[in-house]
Protein backbone atom coordinates (compact mmCIF):
# COMPACT_ATOMS: atom_id res chain seq x y z
CA UNK A 1 0.00 0.00 0.00
CA UNK A 2 1.44 3.39 -1.07
CA UNK A 3 0.30 6.46 1.62
CA UNK A 4 -0.48 9.68 -0.16
CA UNK A 5 -2.60 11.04 2.44
CA UNK A 6 -1.51 12.84 5.64
CA UNK A 7 -4.73 11.31 7.63
CA UNK A 8 -2.68 7.24 6.57
CA UNK A 9 0.55 8.59 8.84
CA UNK A 10 -1.06 10.40 11.70
CA UNK A 11 -3.67 9.53 14.50
CA UNK A 12 -4.73 11.07 17.77
CA UNK A 13 -2.10 9.02 20.10
CA UNK A 14 0.11 10.97 17.93
CA UNK A 15 -0.85 14.85 19.06
CA UNK A 16 0.52 16.51 22.42
CA UNK A 17 -1.04 19.84 22.55
CA UNK A 18 0.55 20.60 26.00
CA UNK A 19 3.89 20.37 25.93
CA UNK A 20 6.62 20.93 28.68
CA UNK A 21 9.55 21.70 25.65
CA UNK A 22 11.01 24.63 26.45
CA UNK A 23 13.60 24.62 23.38
CA UNK A 24 14.22 22.62 19.99
CA UNK A 25 16.02 19.85 21.50
CA UNK A 26 13.22 19.10 24.16
CA UNK A 27 10.36 19.48 21.43
CA UNK A 28 12.00 16.92 19.54
CA UNK A 29 13.01 14.47 22.39
CA UNK A 30 9.31 14.68 23.91
CA UNK A 31 7.21 14.01 20.08
CA UNK A 32 10.07 11.32 19.55
CA UNK A 33 9.34 9.71 22.88
CA UNK A 34 5.61 9.69 21.94
CA UNK A 35 6.66 7.93 18.62
CA UNK A 36 9.23 5.45 20.19
CA UNK A 37 5.93 4.67 23.04
CA UNK A 38 3.17 4.05 20.26
CA UNK A 39 5.74 1.62 18.40
CA UNK A 40 6.59 3.69 15.31
CA UNK A 41 10.47 3.70 15.51
CA UNK A 42 12.74 1.64 17.22
CA UNK A 43 15.46 3.69 18.44
CA UNK A 44 14.59 6.52 19.95
CA UNK A 45 18.59 7.99 20.14
CA UNK A 46 19.44 7.14 16.41
CA UNK A 47 16.39 8.66 15.20
CA UNK A 48 16.74 11.73 17.27
CA UNK A 49 20.64 11.88 15.52
CA UNK A 50 18.87 11.19 12.02
CA UNK A 51 16.55 14.22 12.66
CA UNK A 52 19.51 16.67 13.31
CA UNK A 53 21.72 15.42 10.61
CA UNK A 54 18.50 16.37 8.70
CA UNK A 55 18.35 19.88 11.15
CA UNK A 56 22.40 20.69 10.11
CA UNK A 57 21.10 20.93 6.31
CA UNK A 58 18.98 23.58 6.69
CA UNK A 59 16.45 25.19 8.87
CA UNK A 60 12.78 23.36 9.83
CA UNK A 61 11.07 26.85 11.15
CA UNK A 62 8.78 28.13 8.66
CA UNK A 63 7.96 30.88 9.97
CA UNK A 64 4.55 31.49 11.81
CA UNK A 65 5.19 29.56 14.90
CA UNK A 66 5.42 26.48 13.15
CA UNK A 67 8.47 24.38 12.56
CA UNK A 68 8.55 20.98 10.47
CA UNK A 69 11.78 19.04 11.98
CA UNK A 70 12.31 15.63 9.97
CA UNK A 71 14.05 12.38 9.95
CA UNK A 72 14.36 9.73 7.70
CA UNK A 73 16.16 6.98 9.28
CA UNK A 74 16.21 2.78 9.45
CA UNK A 75 14.93 3.11 13.08
CA UNK A 76 11.58 4.24 11.72
CA UNK A 77 9.06 1.23 11.47
CA UNK A 78 6.10 3.02 10.32
CA UNK A 79 5.95 6.05 8.53
CA UNK A 80 4.10 9.13 10.48
CA UNK A 81 3.82 12.51 11.66
CA UNK A 82 4.06 13.77 15.39
CA UNK A 83 2.22 16.92 16.63
CA UNK A 84 3.13 18.79 19.20
CA UNK A 85 2.24 22.71 20.57
CA UNK A 86 3.56 24.31 23.86
CA UNK A 87 2.86 27.44 25.37
CA UNK A 88 6.49 28.40 25.66
CA UNK A 89 8.59 30.28 23.53
CA UNK A 90 11.03 27.89 21.55
CA UNK A 91 13.92 29.55 20.33
CA UNK A 92 13.93 27.52 16.27
CA UNK A 93 15.68 29.01 13.62
CA UNK A 94 12.89 30.65 11.14
CA UNK A 95 12.83 33.32 8.67
CA UNK A 96 10.49 35.75 10.53
CA UNK A 97 12.61 35.22 13.94
CA UNK A 98 9.11 34.45 15.51
CA UNK A 99 9.45 31.75 18.68
CA UNK A 100 7.78 28.60 17.73
CA UNK A 101 4.76 27.02 19.38
CA UNK A 102 3.60 24.14 16.95
CA UNK A 103 6.02 21.59 16.48
CA UNK A 104 5.29 18.91 13.26
CA UNK A 105 7.94 15.93 13.36
CA UNK A 106 7.83 13.63 10.37
CA UNK A 107 9.36 10.36 11.24
CA UNK A 108 9.83 8.24 7.59
CA UNK A 109 11.07 5.56 6.49
CA UNK A 110 14.14 5.00 4.58
CA UNK A 111 11.98 3.48 1.84
CA UNK A 112 9.39 6.52 2.10
CA UNK A 113 11.88 9.41 1.49
CA UNK A 114 11.56 9.97 -1.57
CA UNK A 115 8.13 9.91 -2.80
CA UNK A 116 6.36 9.70 0.00
CA UNK A 117 7.77 12.42 1.67
CA UNK A 118 7.20 14.76 -0.83
CA UNK A 119 3.84 14.25 -1.22
CA UNK A 120 3.01 14.63 2.53
CA UNK A 121 5.61 17.49 3.28
CA UNK A 122 3.45 19.10 0.43
CA UNK A 123 -0.10 18.19 1.92
CA UNK A 124 1.22 19.90 5.25
CA UNK A 125 2.75 23.24 3.21
CA UNK A 126 -0.46 23.59 1.21
CA UNK A 127 -2.53 23.25 4.37
CA UNK A 128 -0.13 25.95 6.41
CA UNK A 129 -0.82 28.47 4.08
CA UNK A 130 -4.02 29.09 4.76
CA UNK A 131 -3.98 31.62 7.84
CA UNK A 132 -7.49 30.57 8.86
CA UNK A 133 -6.06 26.65 8.86
CA UNK A 134 -3.00 28.21 10.36
CA UNK A 135 -4.36 30.19 13.33
CA UNK A 136 -6.69 27.22 14.36
CA UNK A 137 -3.89 24.49 14.83
CA UNK A 138 -2.37 27.35 17.38
CA UNK A 139 -6.11 27.32 19.56
CA UNK A 140 -8.09 24.47 19.12
CA UNK A 141 -8.24 21.45 21.50
CA UNK A 142 -9.45 18.94 19.26
CA UNK A 143 -7.17 16.03 18.06
CA UNK A 144 -9.35 15.18 15.28
CA UNK A 145 -9.66 18.83 13.81
CA UNK A 146 -5.81 18.48 14.13
CA UNK A 147 -5.83 15.65 11.75
CA UNK A 148 -8.66 17.13 9.63
CA UNK A 149 -6.71 20.77 9.23
CA UNK A 150 -3.54 19.04 8.00
CA UNK A 151 -5.67 16.24 5.62
CA UNK A 152 -7.13 18.80 3.98
CA UNK A 153 -7.13 18.69 0.02
CA UNK A 154 -6.56 22.50 -0.77
CA UNK A 155 -7.74 23.15 -4.72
Amino acid sequence: MSITRVDEVFNERLINLNMNAVNKKEAIEELTKNLYKEGHISDSKIFIDDVYLRENEGQTGLGNHIAIPHGKSDTVKITSIAFGRTKNDLIWECPDDKPVHVVILFAVRNVDKTTVHLKLLSQIAMALADDDILNRLLKTNDKAEIISLLSQEIS
